[in-house]
Parts: structure tokens; sequence; C-alpha cells
């Protein structure tokens, strides 16, 4: 992933909100690859006041950007009532602050956007509320909380908790378990957060030891060539825990080339392909701990009842929440059948 997160509209942390309060949960068995948010019936269908609704994100480069992408522009064509004006997207925070200007001098009723940098991109989020444009932050989140009206992301330092307690459950009756860890980038906070989840879970299990982590780059290339040196460096341990499923792509291929099965391999994010390779269960990888893209689905009914002045369904307040962090749900061979429609290629 590229400056990924602070890291389905559909299902929310005990500590935000509860599943089904805002869209339906996320149960279709459906394994086609249309948007998870396409499947699923929206929150509140009856039409009201029009709504324009201005996107905003990074360069889809990464099979997680592009999930957010296409989850939201298929929960915009859910409303007969939503028009969405949606930029091309950059890496390039300049280019991006120019692309929300121009949003901003269309006069959109809503913003929703996922910065490419949140630090950089603040001063546009301002510019947006003081001009009276409500802005739906989406996961990087800006330095100000007067940069937006409602923040609504994942939770990197629940993935890397949960990660923890699903191999320390699996391992706890094992003495001197060991166990490894394929980071993303460390440069970023996010990364930072998973690894420190990771590290209080394991915690609670004495018998397990971690012996070694490896940054990667978010990239099938990276996650391969830091495997291998990982599988070389340590010739004998119990689990793996891989950040991103797009570089777990890689770092499978080390793994089957070094002809190893002799441990188990939880991933992150929630590709189609791990959801994929955990209910086919001939392998090490034996679930993923979601980051779910379909927040970009929730964002767009966040932003149209902003548009519409509304709440949440399920809540007693008249306005929507100022934040919403996703769960990061463990999915293994037991449950994948209930989320494979949401895996993103």
């Amino acid at each position: 992933m590229p400056q990924f997160p602070s890291r389905r509209g559909l299902l929310f942390g005990t500590a935000a909100v509860s599943a089904g309060t805002l869209l339906v949960g996320c149960t279709s068995n459906d394994t086609g690859d249309k948007a998870a948010a396409d499947k699923q019936p929206a929150a509140d269908d009856k039409p009201g006041k029009e709504v324009t609704i201005g996107f905003a994100g990074p360069q889809a480069d990464h099979g997680w950007l592009n999930a957010i992408n296409d989850n939201a522009k298929s929960r915009a064509e859910r409303y007969e009532d939503v028009t969405l004006e949606i930029t091309e997207g950059s890496n390039d925070t300049a280019q991006q602050i120019g692309q929300i200007e121009t949003l901003i001098n269309k006069k959109v009723d809503v913003l929703v956007v996922l910065p490419a940098d949140g630090k950089a991109l603040t001063q546009v989020g301002l510019k947006a509320m003081r001009a009276g444009i409500p802005v739906v932050n989406l996961d990087r989140i800006f330095n100000s909380p007067q940069a937006y009206r409602c923040w609504i992301g994942g939770d990197n330092y629940g993935m890397g908790l949960n990660a923890g307690h699903y191999i320390g459950e699996k391992l706890k009756s094992k003495s001197d378990a060991r166990v490894i860890e394929l980071a993303g980038l460390d440069n970023l906070e996010l990364t930072k957060q998973r690894t420190q989840g990771f590290d209080d879970a394991l915690k609670n299990y004495p018998n397990i030891k971690k012996v070694a982590r490896q940054a990667a780059e978010f990239t099938v290339e990276s996650g391969q060539a830091k495997m291998a040196q990982l599988l070389q460096a340590q010739s004998k341990f119990d689990a793996l825990w891989n950040h991103d499923d797009d570089q777990g792509v890689g770092a499978l291929r080390a793994i089957e080339q070094a002809g190893r099965d002799d441990f188990l391999m939880v991933g992150g994010a929630g590709a189609l392909s791990a959801f994929q390779a955990i209910e086919k269960d001939d392998g090490v990888l034996k679930a993923t701990v979601l980051y779910p893209p379909t927040m970009a689905a929730s964002a767009i009914d966040l932003a149209r009842a902003l548009g519409q002045s509304k709440g949440i369904g399920g809540l007693a307040e008249f306005e929507i929440p100022s934040s919403l962090t996703l769960y990061s749900a463990v999915v293994d061979k037991d449950n994948v059948d209930q989320y494979m429609s949401t895996g993103f290629k």
C-alpha cells in the first residue's frame, strides 16, 4: 500500500456503532467481483433531498484503494437522490489539493476525502468546512478536527491486537512457540500501531516469543523479497502475521518456493485472494484480519445524511456521530463465506 491509512460501512466496532446501525451487515455468500456495497440494501433507500457528493482520494495504485473507489461509486449508485463527483485521485498532495479545490468551487453539498497525506491536506479540509461544505474524512485523518465534520476509518491497533489474539489462541498449548511478523512501511504511523497491537496481544501468552520482524512496502514484490529473507533467517517458527494481503501474495510465493508448510499464517486487510485461500484451506494461510474498504460505502451514506440533515437510523441522536471506528474482524474458514463478497482484488 502506498502511504496507507491512519488505518463494510457494514460492520462497526463496539466502541463506535453496532452492526446494522448505519448499514445492513455483510452477510452475502455471493462470490462475484462486484463491490460489496452494491450487494447490500442501502440505509434509508427512500428518496429525499438531492445531494451532490464530491469524492477525492489518492491514486488507486493498490487493491485496497481501488476497492475504496469501487465501494464509493457503487454505493452512490444505489441512491437516486445522490450525484457523485469523483476525482481521478493522486498521490501528489498538491494535485489532490487542486482536485478538492475544484470540487469546492463547484459548490458540492458534501465532500468525502481520503487524503494521500492527512497532515498535508488539513488546510484544504478547513477551507471546505469554512465554505460551508461539510467534510467526511475517510481513514487517513486530518491534523485538526475542525477540518472535518465526521471521520470514519479502520482500526490499525485493533488489527494487530486481533491478529495476535488469534495466533495466541492457536498456539497457547505449545511450549516455546515462536512467531514472526511481516510488517508494512515502517515510516507510517499505521504500521507502528499494527505492530504495537500485535505485541500487546502476545503479552497475554507467555509461552510465545516474537523472534523476528521484517518491514515490507505493501507490494507483492516487497512481500516476496522480505519473506524470502525471513524464511532464510528463521529455520523454525510456528506462526506469521503479515500486515497486508497484497504483499501477502508475494509472501505466499516465497513460502511456496521455499517448500515451507510448518507454520500458520494470518494476513491483513481482506483481499479476495486471501479469502479464497482460506476457504480452500490447503496452505499456510489460515486467517486474515479485516481493514474493510467498504468504509467508503459508509462514507457515502454519512455524506448523504449530512446533505439531507439526517441522523443515522438506529441511533436516537438527530445528528451523525463525529467519528466511526470500524472493527477489525478475524476471518477464517469458519466464517469466510460470510465475508467473501467484501473481498477486494
